[in-house]
């Protein structure tokens, strides 16, 4: 997984500069981003970012800029100047929080190119950057949009488009949406349009630049692009997103062996344990006899306990879950301590260092 990733075959430079956005509080996924920033969380053995910036390099990007707020000193000390992934990084932190056109227009002194792929630190994404670019170009396009085709679109805001491709309006949260297509969260910038956002404030993006931009006629594309997506504001597009790392199903160039399971340095399992469907298992994790693990993450040093259950669910760093314990769509603290035969269910949460007494919460009858 997570090495020296330099040495990989470098692909035909892009020439285009790209910033990636990882200054959110990360409130939907508490409390495991209570002890790091969301994009730092251990995702398929890696932190989160690691991916997204895996596909940068893989697309022939090599200067990226972080755009940080939250806890900004933890993003430099795990990738520093990024010569491990091949990457030229750079760090602006933002003062306070500018919103995603703010925060693309606090960086602007940093960039390099005159194309710019702006992203979401928080979205899990297998599209073709390279050809997103490409056709960004090639439409002479001042603002080029990656969208994305949801089941269900009225939780998002959405992008509908001309039969050539051209932004017509950008759409809030509608209960009857008038098109399955959604921002996916990545942008391509000609540089000129970035100076353009004000700077020293709050600024949205959606709000405020995209509908600036089309009201003065500026040439703003949407692209449909059919790669892997995800967001991942929840704890269960967290797991699930993990698991599809693992697994291969959503594309990582620091995915090396996709499997059944991801068993980590150090990681123990034993031999009548059962652990599968994408679950990864941290450094110093075990997984005791009888214990049945899936679709899970377990950050470094967690203990599932002899018959325990964990399914779709993440459990943080030392802590443990006792014998005979039930964690299923729950997300446990670290170094909390879940006792035995307790049951915890849909949508628990339980904060760092808590300790839950044996058959402290239970939701069948038996005892």
């Amino acid at each position: 997984m997570q090495g020296d990733l330099s040495a990989d075959p470098r692909p035909a430079p892009l020439g285009a500069d790209a910033v990636v956005l990882v200054g959110g509080l990360g409130t939907r996924l508490r409390p495991l981003t209570l002890s790091a920033p969301k994009p730092m969380l251990p995702t398929a053995g890696v932190p989160f970012l690691t991916h997204l910036l895996t596909r940068l390099r893989a697309a022939g990007i090599d200067h990226v800029v972080l755009g940080t707020s939250y806890r900004p000193a933890v993003f430099e000390e795990y990738f520093g100047d990024g010569v491990r992934l091949g990457l030229d990084l750079e760090y602006v932190v933002e003062p306070e929080p500018l919103g995603t056109g703010g925060g693309i227009r606090n960086v602007a002194e940093r960039l390099r190119a005159d194309t710019v792929v702006i992203c979401n630190g928080d979205n899990l994404v297998g599209v073709d950057l390279a050809q997103l670019v490409g056709q960004h170009r090639a439409r002479e396009a001042d603002v080029s949009i990656c969208l994305t085709k949801v089941d269900d679109p009225r939780a998002y805001g959405c992008v509908p488009t001309d039969s050539d491709g051209r932004v017509q309006a950008f759409l809030e949260k509608d209960p009857d949406p008038v098109t399955d297509q959604i921002n996916a969260g990545i942008y391509v910038f000609d540089r000129s349009v970035i100076d353009t956002i004000p700077p020293g404030r709050a600024v949205s993006v959606e709000r405020e630049t995209f509908p600036d931009l089309l009201a003065r006629r500026m040439r703003v594309y949407g692209q449909v692009q059919g790669g892997y997506w995800r967001d991942f504001g929840t704890p269960a597009d967290f797991v699930e997103g993990s698991a599809d790392l693992v697994r291969g199903v959503a594309p990582s160039p620091a995915v090396r062996e996709p499997g059944e399971r991801l068993l980590l340095p150090g990681a123990d399992v034993a031999d009548g344990a059962q652990v599968g469907g994408g679950s990864a298992v941290g450094r110093g994790a075990r997984v005791l006899d009888g214990a049945r693990v899936e679709s899970a993450v377990l950050f470094d040093g967690a203990v599932v306990s002899a018959g325990a259950v964990v399914r779709r669910s993440v459990i943080g760093n030392g802590a443990v879950i006792g014998d005979g314990a039930v964690v299923e769509d729950a997300v446990i603290g670290d170094n909390a301590v879940i006792g035995a035969r307790v049951e915890l269910r849909s949508g628990a949460r339980v904060w760092p260092g808590v300790v839950l007494a044996d058959g402290a919460i239970r939701f069948s009858t038996d005892v």
